[in-house]
């Protein structure tokens, strides 16, 4: 039966994958000025279903759970920035 610990590698591995998945994007917007492909709708959906994950791993205390939202709400609401700068504030 596998311990504790390996659940919390698994846990961990998942939250570094999932949020390194931003990465891409961010640096595609940033290098092309252009995220006219990207959905505004998905991002809000989406970093409010991630400050969900990071208050409810806050009250059950999972620390990998904390962590892996702090950094994807902060990767999603840089992308949600870039795309509303480079839509409407850079002209």
């Amino acid at each position: 039966m596998p311990t504790r610990i390996f659940f919390e590698i698994i846990g961990i591995a998942a939250g570094i994958l999932t949020t390194v998945s931003f990465i891409p994007q961010i640096v595609k917007g940033y290098r092309t000025k252009n995220l006219e492909g990207v959905s505004l709708l998905m991002y809000l959906i989406l970093t409010s279903g991630f400050s969900m994950w990071l208050l409810y791993g806050i009250l059950i205390k999972a620390l990998a759970v904390v962590v892996a939202n702090i950094f994807a709400i902060a990767f999603s609401v840089t992308i949600l920035i870039m795309k509303s700068y480079y839509t409407h504030g850079q002209k």
